[in-house]
Parts: C-alpha cells; sequence; structure tokens
C-alpha cells in the first residue's frame, strides 16, 4: 500500500478529510520550499502538490503562472525539484507529495530517468497534466512499479466513457476539476460540483479529491462534505505571494490551520 493509499485509509477509518495544499517548488525563492512543505504538514495537511515550475502552464491560472514565473527566475527545473523532496524526507517519511507538473520536463529528463529519480527522492504519486491516458501507459506502469501512485484529473465535461478510462488507469485519488477553466478561475456550484462527485464515485473506489476553485474556508467546508480531499492550490499560491520573509511561514501555518478547522468542522 502506498503511503497516499495509507493516509487515506487512516484518514477514512477516523471519519476524516484529506487537506492537500499545493506550492509551486522554488516560489517564492528555493531557500523556502522544504520549509514551506514542514509547516504545512505541521498546519494539518495530510499530503502536498508540489508544482513543478514550467513556463507555459496551460492548466493555471494567472496566480500559479506567476508563482512558476518566480522560481524560473532562480533557474529551479525538474532536478531541484526532486533535490526539494529529498531534504523534506529527510525529516518527514510519512507525508505523502505529488508532483504536479506538465510533460516537457518530464520528457527532457527521460521517462525511466525521472521514473528512478522520482522514487529515490521519496515522490509518491505524480500527476502529469498535459500526459492523456490513452498515450501513457508505460509511464503509468513504470510509475506503479515503483511504489508511486498514477493521479489523473477529471472534468465537468469528461463524458462517460472517459471517466471510465481514466478511473481504470489511475490509482492513489482522483482529482475533479470543479470548474471549466484554469485554476482558479470561478466560484464553485457546489450542488452540480456534489452530482458530479457522485456520478464519477458509482465507477470506482478510489477516493475523490475536489480542486482549482476551493478559494476559503467555507467553501473548504461544503467540498469536503462530499468528497475525500480538498485540494487548495490558488489561495494558498496567493498566501505566499502576498507575504514577506520575515511572516511568509506564519502567513501560511495560519491559513493551513484555517482551512483544516473548516474541513474538519
Amino acid at each position: 500500500m502506498s503511503r497516499i493509499q495509507t493516509v487515506f485509509s487512516a484518514l477514512k477509518t477516523n471519519h476524516k478529510k484529506a487537506l492537500i495544499p499545493y506550492i509551486t517548488a522554488g516560489d517564492p525563492h528555493p531557500k523556502h520550499t522544504v520549509n514551506l512543505l514542514h509547516t504545512l504538514v505541521a498546519s494539518g495537511a495530510d499530503m502536498i502538490e508540489l508544482g513543478i515550475p514550467f513556463s507555459d502552464p496551460m492548466a493555471d491560472g494567472p496566480v500559479i503562472q506567476r508563482a512558476s514565473e518566480r522560481a524560473l527566475k532562480h533557474k529551479v527545473g525538474l532536478k531541484n525539484v526532486l533535490e526539494m523532496v529529498s531534504e523534506f524526507r529527510q525529516k518527514d517519511t510519512q507525508t505523502p507529495i505529488i508532483l504536479m507538473g506538465y510533460a516537457n520536463p518530464v520528457e527532457a529528463m527521460g521517462r525511466e530517468k525521472f521514473t528512478q529519480a522520482a522514487k529515490n527522492a521519496g515522490v509518491d504519486g505524480v500527476l502529469t497534466v498535459d500526459y492523456p491516458p490513452e498515450e501513457c501507459k508505460d509511464f503509468i506502469a513504470d510509475l506503479q512499479a515503483n511504489g508511486m501512485d498514477s493521479i489523473f484529473l477529471l472534468s465537468p465535461t469528461s463524458d462517460a466513457a472517459r471517466v471510465s478510462l481514466i478511473v481504470n488507469q489511475a490509482s492513489g485519488f482522483l482529482y475533479y476539476v470543479s470548474l471549466k477553466g484554469v485554476t482558479g478561475a470561478a466560484n464553485l456550484d457546489i450542488a452540480e460540483v456534489k452530482a458530479r462527485v457522485a456520478e464519477i464515485r458509482a465507477k470506482t473506489n478510489l477516493p475523490i479529491g475536489v480542486g482549482f476553485g476551493v478559494k476559503d474556508s467555507a467553501t473548504a467546508k461544503s467540498v469536503a462534505a462530499f468528497a475525500d480531499a480538498v485540494v487548495v492550490g490558488s489561495r494558498m499560491v496567493v498566501a505566499i505571494e502576498q507575504s514577506n520573509e520575515a511572516n511568509l511561514l506564519s502567513n501560511i501555518a495560519q491559513l493551513t490551520q484555517e482551512l483544516r478547522t473548516a474541513i474538519d468542522s
């Protein structure tokens, strides 16, 4: 059983839902990333999505695009991201880390080399936005052979056939994109998201996380009522963007604690 599966199993036993914050590796500066990861865990995160900076993040809105730009100014690449995960693992061997990014950096490193390096670093899952399930069966097999989960996105426009295709290839959990558009794009129609999650749940036993539109504690609480995990990205990155070096960790800790409290309520 992977670390991701272990965490979801424990949460289910305790009737709790997962809080999965997202940050971009290297934002606002590479020296802060590992400390941010530890702060998120200490403040209530169950697992973390760590974004791989990329120059053309097509699924991301302006907030996360700016985070990638800040990281890329410091020349943070995939190799650096894996080094950050390795450093994090020196103190934390339990919290799942999910890499989220795009195919280009993986292809540039080489898929087999990436898979081995990710395993050695202590990565638990990989979500590659632009690897369609029809074209990455070998990559999925490599990940799973090395003890890592393959996370896939499902969207409001995913039809029944595509949902079935994805749930049969995914592991760890499914990530439901709760709105049409990029990250942080709009306010959620909670009733619509709830109905869509119920449709997906009828096809799979995998946990279902919801993200791309969770902007505050109230939304997080509403989503946690029917989803297995709440993913918070743009709101977390905004907090990083609006912080300075002196208050960065305390601001992130406060936001994470507020989200944790809302989800648990």
